[in-house]
């Protein structure tokens, strides 16, 4: 054990940063956003009210006052009472530095980003040093710093001086894995006060200034800022540009900006509402290969693409979209989903840095007046002469849905707090549009309209078809991810393109705006560049979401220009779970394990403990490059056909929820959840490499479904003591389920493993074939040994009545490299003393996982090397042999090696299938007609052997 390193001892060190200033204790104002004036003092905490448990005020015991509630640093997650922050600036304990004060030597010298170090209580992870986990202090008594992190580049350390040694770290913070999208401090510059600094960079700054107070009349919003970015270009770095909505969501943007400033540097992430996007637009416009990323809805996507126009920046950054609204279409077209969830944020900004630059079609819309005395009604109210918006990127419309949007929006004005979720607001869509189609308000709409496309006369059409709204649609989605244009290759019609410069023309009637959200389309009238549109009575009309009552006008549309936009790009996994042959495609065969809502709530950032809280569903069989919403349709599948043959397991003793979703245990940091908008998007490589897992909400947890096996435990007490097994709660036995890719159908609840053994007086009672004398492994329903269960910790296989013995780390070792197929790691585990008959804590051998795995060569060194015993040992839920495993995984290579070594070819698993079976049921016919012919070959070397006998 090093000793432990103090906090003045770090906080004095060459490590902290030379530009924390001289104290600035006479100020007491606290900061809740990031200060962009002339008074901005560099590395000061950005404090907002926490609550959370467990977090110390960082003034530590001796120094902390208690006085005041507590505070949290957004940037650099310390916490401290408002007393405590005056003791903390004494120390000199300041936040990371975002910019740099403009100086001769600081300005014209690019000086190196060094590290930020903070003491933590509380840290996940591992240490980059040693490469052991924290340990997790849980008791609130508790107060030892466990870690050293730095808040830039996330290394993380132990609070030990073997660990945390000042010597081996480098200087130079690398900024962690954002750093090609992290804006580096010494790009912004602080421009000092007048008569303090007279370099070519003050002169310079002056004599801009003189002009903008010169041309102060015409752009009366070009003012002088004390801030400006002088960026070093580099190929390698996109610098990122976070824009945020804190209404957009419900609260959730406002819990993202806090995600954002701890990830990047507070200084390039913004609040839009402080003042909108013009700030951070005009401050980073000649930053080069600039990146936009906007967290709110398709209106605040609207919003930025205006003001970027207004700018008239000389290269427009590209914007991607984090969506945050009600309908996100824009962001479902270019692949963000239909709305956030809990997708680290981490995880995002990759995306966002290696997203494809695409192309955007914005579109004009000009209103001219067509009043008239006879279209005057002196009766309607709220009738506006000109449209909220002159530009659109999604769609236009008018008639009966625009009058939808807008009874929705004069009630959301009047009664705010009533339309706080996505699920209130969407009821209400529905509500209304139910309303209206009933009292038919717009059976008249086609006498109302006069269209024009591309010079043709369209309104004798509208009239025909009797249509009650038209929309001008700009890009695929629609109304929360519709697709009216549905599909045209039968019309006649090109693709729909968002960046083609055409538009698709659709008609709606009430029938078939009803039709939208099941899969219908509307009338599809013609795809144009320019429209003419006349009405003739005040219409509701809307543009991409803003409606308005729009009194007789003349509208035209035509193409403004086209922007750029990040796609999300379609991530595939590199490795392949299963190798099918040559002969037919590549396949996964895959188990899918349920989760309860409960269970994931709590065991969310515990990867382990989270699998072993899962419930197996069934194994399915997918294309390696199907996608999610294919999945999808195959584990409904699985689920219909295990009701209808009522071979229900334990995982299903209650069916599979309408709401459940697929979860990413791919990352490094949690699960989390797919987006059902978005499973089009991910490919069952992107979210599995073993067990596929889903979270059903209505599942009851694990650990509830648990305590209604404790009467049938006590049933097995008697039984555990007959074969001398302790029921100590270390040692004890219990109904578990977390076994990877294994195929259907679990064992049944409340038998254990211990029932199954029967006081075994030899290897033979449990590895002879089935059928012969001494065998337990009886095939027919409702035997004790149908269903093996493993026990929850890792225990060697015994066949006799003593206590199982815990898995050394050697043995361990031995089946992690069967698993990985490192041979040469399993020689020298052998060489060492290793068991080669050890198994894992399902009962697995290392025979097991290389047949399963398809490793060859650790297939024939086990064979050469271990006892023959080994052929036929079998595993605690399924009662397998490695033949049954190269069987199901059609590893035809192993099951010849496996046969020709003697593996048994009759033997059952508790489903009572040989592995021929399992080759049937695999769908691998060649394979299975060789092993038949192995079965009646060995049954007659058998009858041989017994008639010589």
């Amino acid at each position: 054990m090093g000793k432990a390193i103090s906090k003045n001892a770090l906080n004095h060190s060459t490590y902290l940063h030379p530009h924390y200033g001289e104290s600035h204790s006479s100020r007491r104002q606290i900061l809740s956003s990031v200060d962009w004036t002339e008074h901005a003092v560099n590395s000061e905490h950005i404090w907002l009210d926490t609550n959370a448990s467990g977090d110390f005020c960082y003034a530590m015991e001796q120094d902390c006052i208690k006085t005041g509630p507590r505070k949290k640093c957004i940037a650099c997650k310390i916490v401290s009472h408002i007393g405590c922050i005056p003791i903390l600036e004494s120390k000199n304990l300041r936040c990371k530095p975002t910019f740099r004060e403009a100086g001769v030597r600081n300005y014209r010298e690019q000086q190196m980003m060094r590290h930020h170090w903070v003491h933590r209580r509380r840290q996940d992870g591992k240490c980059k040093q040693c490469g052991k986990s924290f340990q997790q202090r849980f008791t609130f008594q508790s107060k030892e710093i466990i870690a050293i992190s730095c808040s830039w580049c996330k290394a993380a350390y132990h609070n030990k001086i073997s660990c945390f040694m000042m010597q081996q770290i480098e200087e130079q913070c690398p900024m962690g894995v954002h750093a090609g999208i992290i804006v580096p401090p010494s790009w912004i510059i602080k421009l000092p006060k007048k008569g303090s600094f007279k370099s070519s960079l003050r002169k310079k700054s002056r004599k801009s200034s003189v002009k903008r107070k010169k041309g102060g009349s015409k752009d009366s919003g070009e003012v002088y800022r004390p801030f400006i970015i002088k960026p070093i270009p580099s190929p390698l770095l996109k610098p990122l540009l976070v824009f945020i909505n804190p209404k957009s969501g419900g609260n959730q943007g406002a819990k993202l900006l806090h995600k954002f400033c701890w990830l990047l540097n507070p200084r390039q992430v913004f609040d839009l509402s402080n003042g909108g996007p013009k700030l951070g637009l005009d401050l980073y416009k000649k930053v080069p290969n600039l990146r936009v990323l906007v967290c709110g809805g398709d209106g605040t996507a609207g919003w930025i693409l205006s003001a970027i126009d207004t700018l008239k920046l000389p290269s427009p950054p590209p914007v991607a979209i984090l969506p945050l609204g009600t309908g996100n279409d824009l962001a479902r077209t270019l692949n963000w989903g239909g709305g956030y969830t809990d997708e680290p944020i981490s995880k995002v900004l990759c995306n966002v840095e290696d997203g494809q630059v695409v192309q955007l079609d914005r579109w004009n819309v000009t209103v001219t007046s067509n009043k008239t005395e006879d279209t005057i009604e002196p009766d309607e109210m709220e009738v506006k002469d000109k449209l909220p918006l002159d530009v659109f990127n999604n769609y236009f419309s008018l008639g009966a849905d625009a009058h939808v949007a807008l009874e929705f929006h004069e009630s959301r004005e009047a009664n705010p707090e009533k339309f706080n979720s996505r699920f209130r607001n969407k009821m209400f869509y529905a509500g209304a549009g139910g309303r209206d189609m009933l009292k038919r308000s717009w059976k008249g709409f086609s006498e109302q309209i006069q269209l024009v496309c591309d010079g043709v006369d369209l309104t004798q059409k509208i009239v025909d078809m009797k249509l009650h709204s038209l929309l001008f649609l700009n890009i695929p989605r629609y109304a929360s991810g519709t697709v009216p244009w549905g599909n045209p290759n039968a019309a006649g019609f090109e693709p729909q393109k968002h960046d083609d410069g055409y538009l698709e023309v659709i008609g709606f009637t009430y029938s078939s705006l009803a039709t939208l959200q099941i899969g219908g389309h509307g009338e599809r009238l013609v795809q144009c560049r320019e429209v003419k549109l006349t009405t003739t009575k005040p219409i509701p009309m809307q543009l991409d979401g803003e409606p308005c009552r729009l009194a007789p006008s003349v509208i035209g549309i035509s193409l403004r220009n086209q922007v750029n936009m990040i796609m999300k790009p379609k991530r595939r996994g590199s490795v392949p779970i299963t190798n099918d042959p040559p002969s037919v495609p590549e396949r996964l065969r895959i188990q899918v394990s349920r989760i309860a809502m409960r269970d994931y709530e709590l065991l969310n950032y515990d990867k382990d403990r989270l699998r072993a809280a899962s419930v197996p569903l069934g194994i399915i069989v997918v294309d390696n490059n199907a996608n999610l919403e294919e999945v999808r349709t195959h584990i409904n599948r699985l689920q219909e056909d295990q009701v209808t043959t009522s071979e229900l397991s334990v995982s299903s003793l209650t069916s599979l929820s309408m709401t459940w979703c697929f979860l990413d245990s791919t990352t490094a940091e949690r699960f989390f959840r797919i987006d059902r908008s978005q499973e089009n998007l991910h490919y069952i490589t992107d979210i599995s490499s073993e067990d596929l897992y889903i979270l059903d909400p209505e599942m009851t947890s694990k650990s509830h479904n648990n305590n209604n096996l404790e009467s049938q435990e006590d049933k097995n007490s008697s039984i555990m003591k007959e074969n001398n097994f302790t029921s100590s709660k270390e040692n004890e036995l219990v109904f578990t389920f977390s076994m990877p890719v294994t195929p259907p159908k679990s064992p049944r609840p409340g038998l254990r493993f211990e029932e199954t053994l029967k006081r075994p007086e030899s290897t033979e009672n449990l590895l002879s074939p089935p059928n012969q004398p001494g065998s337990n492994n009886s095939s027919e329903p409702g035997s004790p040994n149908s269903a093996i269960v493993p026990p929850t910790k890792p225990f060697h296989f015994t066949v006799s009545g003593e206590k199982p013995k815990p898995l050394s780390p050697t043995d361990k070792m031995m089946i992690d490299a069967s698993k990985r197929g490192d041979l040469r790691k399993l020689i020298d585990l052998h060489s060492t003393g290793a068991d080669l008959l050890c198994t894992d804590q399902y009962g697995m051998t290392a025979l097991h996982h290389a047949s399963r795995f398809g490793h060859k060569e650790i297939v024939k060194y086990l064979i050469k090397n271990a006892p023959p015993v080994i052929l036929d040992m079998v595993d605690y839920e399924k009662g397998q042999t490695a033949l049954h495993k190269a069987a199901w995984y059609q590893r035809r290579t192993i099951c010849c090696v496996l046969v020709e070594a003697g593996a048994c070819l009759t033997r059952k698993d508790n489903q009572g299938n040989t592995p021929r079976m399992q080759a049937l049921r695999a769908d691998d016919r060649e394979l299975a007609t060789y092993l038949e012919s192995q079965e009646h070959f060995q049954m007659v070397v058998s009858e041989d052997q017994e008639t010589a006998v």
